[in-house]
């Protein structure tokens, strides 16, 4: 088993920025693809980023590429998603997730086998 525990979310103005930082315990942390998905009221939950075991490959949808990073500390077991020039539609729940699976299919989530409670992130207008 891991166990994840999300942390960082908050209140922010549109174009400010957040850290999200996800705590990993249980299994060899190194064993897993970490990834951030996000799920607003009403809509289907949402992949955000992946990050390899290693952490040199990273992958984003088009939405959030060029404002949000994830990245990992592998000595630390956790996983961080810097957030920027945030905007209201990136309001959500925020959830991290591991996989031990391959690179690929990264964005579906039933390929990810652990998955955190989840930080609210809200950004008014």
């Amino acid at each position: 088993q891991v166990q994840l525990v999300e942390s960082g979310g908050g209140l922010v103005q549109a174009g400010g920025s957040l850290r999200l930082s996800c705590a990993a315990s249980g299994r060899t942390f190194t064993n897993y693809i970490m990834g951030w998905f996000r799920q607003a009221p009403g809509k289907e939950r949402e992949f955000v980023a992946a990050i390899s075991r290693s952490g040199d490959s990273t992958y984003y949808p088009g939405p959030v590429k060029g404002r949000f990073t994830i990245s990992r500390d592998n000595a630390k077991n956790t996983v961080y998603l810097q957030m920027n020039s945030l905007k209201p539609e990136d309001t959500a729940v925020y959830y991290c997730a591991a996989r031990s699976g391959p690179w690929v299919g990264l964005s579906v989530t039933n390929r990810y086998d652990y998955w955190g409670q989840g930080t609210q992130v809200t950004v008014s207008s």
